[in-house]
């Protein structure tokens, strides 16, 4: 038995860093790119996708189109505020919440993803940073599913799921530094 104060393996979480030498990789654009009504028009006409960062998330909901899982921090990075109630109709599905610090990808929001996918959908709240959830959707997601992600100024970023996508995405992770997380980190 741990020591007080000492933690065990059992409350550490796996999680993945992302290396200064990794961040060029990671702030390209891998699919097109809609702002305004074009973004609007393009959510509209999506059938199966889902949606990391409050705003798309938001934008999604007000266009009465849903997404299938939604994930959100409510921050922006224009430090706008968001209302959690803009997310009630998807938290109403179904709403888990999981810590994952900025510039990490944790294990929590990947499984909360993979539950998610299996068990119908609904809302992910991050205490700390959603932006890697983009990653777990993609991930976890169905071929012929969309992922769609707020890029700050620019507008919203729509990635076709399929095994060029998922492989993409299980490099990215390779290349990310492992660590593991204690319940105070």
């Amino acid at each position: 038995m741990p020591r007080a104060g000492t933690r065990s393996a059992s409350s550490d979480t796996a999680a993945w860093a992302v290396p200064l030498s990794l961040r060029p990789k990671l702030a390209e654009r891998y699919g097109p790119i809609y702002a305004g009504a074009e973004a609007d028009r393009h959510i509209r006409a999506l059938k199966n996708f889902s949606a990391c960062g409050d705003r798309v998330t938001e934008r999604a909901l007000q266009l009465g189109h849903p997404p299938f899982i939604g994930i959100v921090d409510f921050k922006t990075q224009r430090n706008e505020p968001i209302d959690p109630e803009a997310f009630r109709d998807l938290a109403a599905v179904r709403r888990l919440k999981v810590r994952n610090p900025a510039g990490l990808l944790t294990e929590s929001l990947r499984q909360a993803v993979r539950d998610l996918v299996t068990s119908g959908g609904g809302l992910i709240e991050v205490d700390g940073e959603e932006d890697l959830g983009s990653l777990a959707l993609v991930e976890s997601l169905p071929a012929g599913a969309t992922v769609i992600y707020g890029i700050p100024g620019e507008g919203a970023s729509f990635v076709r799921v399929d095994a060029i996508a998922k492989e993409h995405v299980r490099q990215l992770i390779a290349q990310m530094e492992p660590r593991r997380l204690g319940r105070g980190d």
